[in-house]
């Protein structure tokens, strides 16, 4: 029992975080438009319904995610993420079609909507729990890209690094800028509606809601498939290895590097030359030793390196000052 919590606190907190707030906001959205007939509030109790069952199906993933390589799986189990993400594309589309089709409904024959006050309460408190995952979803983008930001500079650096966050935290970072989005705009249709004859707008607002959903599925269907074939690390985790590699004194340069994305983690190939004149196990004893600096890195889960005599070709375009990212 111990392992499996141990276990269950190496997923992704953004994804279980996000699948427990809007369980809840679902339960209260659905009873809600049940009782007072309005096809906006409809729309966003479909969305939470979406994004519950998304995010608490990719944390699952992502802790699967984390499992160590095994002899039948020696490059560790990093995709599995992406194919639960892509799941969850499937999930989203479904609902945003119902979402839709309802909002086609309600412009035909558009529905007397009635309780302002509890579609007002809910769907302002859908909006702060929504944007308090939101929040939290920038500030683990953030932390996993190691940017460092500060009150207001989050939300600019977590939407210039989103694409380096892992899967399950870009799934939860989209999800939810369209669930904030979709409650506000459900709520202005709600106020309205209520004081005024344009009842037309609940509708809209409902049909709005679902190409929102539609343009996460589409956005974060893409980064998966990406995922699944298997994509290059992004230039910043290119320079932080070359840093690494070339902080040992006997590496004179990087022959060849390939970096693939996994998950979250980051499988590194490369040959590495190494100044003349050594022993074959005094280059060895070099190789494990950058092998071994690399493998600090939180983010690498993988290593394979191959050694060479500097050949007196400067190979690799080596920046005047590698940054750590």
């Amino acid at each position: 029992m111990s392992s499996f919590w141990a276990a269950l606190k190496k997923g992704n907190m953004s994804s279980a975080t996000a699948a427990l707030g809007n369980t809840g906001l679902a339960i209260v959205k659905g009873f809600a438009a049940a009782y007072s007939g309005s096809g906006a509030m409809f729309a966003s109790a479909m969305h939470s319904i979406a994004d519950a069952v998304n995010q608490g199906f990719v944390f699952f993933g992502s802790v699967l995610a984390e499992k160590k390589p095994t002899q039948r799986f020696p490059t560790g189990f990093g995709r599995v993420i992406n194919l639960f993400c892509m799941v969850a594309v499937i999930v989203v589309t479904i609902m945003a079609y119902e979402t839709i089709m309802e909002g086609i409904h309600l412009i035909k024959e558009p529905a007397a909507s009635s309780h302002f006050w509890i579609n007002f309460i809910i769907l302002f408190l859908a909006i702060v729990v929504d944007g308090y995952v939101l929040v939290k979803a920038m500030n683990e983008i953030v932390h996993e890209t190691r940017v460092e930001a500060k009150g207001w500079g989050v939300i600019p650096a977590a939407f210039r690094n989103v694409g380096r966050a892992a899967p399950p935290t870009r799934l939860v970072f989209y999800e939810d800028i369209v669930a904030t989005t979709g409650a506000l705009l459900a709520l202005i249709a709600v106020i309205v509606t209520a004081f005024s004859s344009f009842a037309l707008l609940d509708g809209i607002a409902t049909i709005l809601i679902g190409i929102l959903m539609i343009g996460v599925a589409f956005k974060v269907g893409y980064d998966n498939m990406v995922g699944l074939i298997g994509v290059a690390a992004p230039k910043e985790i290119e320079d932080r290895v070359a840093r690494i590699i070339f902080e040992d004194p006997d590496v004179t340069d990087i022959n060849r590097l390939r970096i693939v994305q996994e998950g979250r983690f980051y499988h590194v190939e490369c040959y590495i030359e190494l100044r003349e004149g050594l022993t074959l196990a005094v280059a060895d004893d070099i190789k494990y030793r950058v092998r071994d600096s690399l493998l600090t890195d939180p983010d690498i889960s993988d290593v394979t390196m191959g050694i060479l005599e500097d050949n007196g070709i400067s190979d690799w375009r080596r920046p005047k000052n590698l940054e750590a990212t």
